[in-house]
């Protein structure tokens, strides 16, 4: 999408940047044990968050294994769960940097209609959809696969690469919207419950005298 980049912020969110980031990290933490990199600006931001959606992909793997024992796959859980509540954090630190830049500049503008979903959420779920995508490619080349199985997988790139585009134009277009001083969005917290001891009734119910 072309963008007047005449607003000093337009920059700050550009999706080619971004969805590039996505991939190069897969391909590389899929090569090397993957090393948490210091949150230094916006996008380091979003590589650690990406960062933790890759582990999640590879703890719900585990979770599914076949030989998992009750006591691996309840590992792997809490796992799932502190990775989770890290992803969801950064998650929220993205729509925080991204208001206090906006904010700079007198933006969002109060009055314009709110949009429900925020750029930290749709940054995530891109961050999912590059790892659709790499593992489906994967898929298209694996060696020994069933008779057709290459070809229903390059289907299915075919269609996560259309989501993607289409993702990330709309979060090009809802940023430019917002620059604009046309949206607005606000910072939500997911206020998870789960690993809050004194709010997971599983947890302090059998921790009470």
């Amino acid at each position: 999408m072309q963008r007047d980049m005449a607003h000093p912020l337009a920059s700050l969110l550009d999706t080619h940047t971004i969805t590039a980031l996505h991939d190069a990290a897969t391909g590389h933490w899929h090569t090397r044990i993957a090393a948490e990199d210091p949150e230094r600006d916006f996008l380091s931001v979003i590589r650690a968050q990406h960062q933790a959606n890759f582990e999640l992909w590879h703890l719900e793997d585990e979770a599914r294994a076949p030989q998992a024992t009750d006591r691996e796959i309840v590992e792997v859980k809490q796992g799932i769960d502190r990775v989770n509540q890290r992803r969801n954090n950064l998650m929220e630190r993205c729509d925080a940097l991204l208001l206090e830049a906006l904010g700079q500049h007198g933006l969002p503008a109060p009055a314009v209609p709110l949009h429900s979903e925020t750029p930290g959420m749709i940054l995530d779920r891109l961050s999912i959809l590059s790892l659709k995508i790499f593992h489906t490619r994967e898929e298209t080349q694996r060696a020994g696969a069933p008779e057709g199985h290459a070809r229903k997988n390059q289907h299915r790139l075919r269609l996560l690469e259309e989501q993607r585009s289409d993702l990330a134009t709309c979060l090009d277009q809802l940023w430019e919207q917002i620059i604009e001083g046309k949206r607005r969005f606000k910072l939500y917290h997911q206020l998870k419950m789960y690993n809050d001891p004194s709010l997971n009734p599983a947890v302090y119910k059998k921790t009470q005298p």
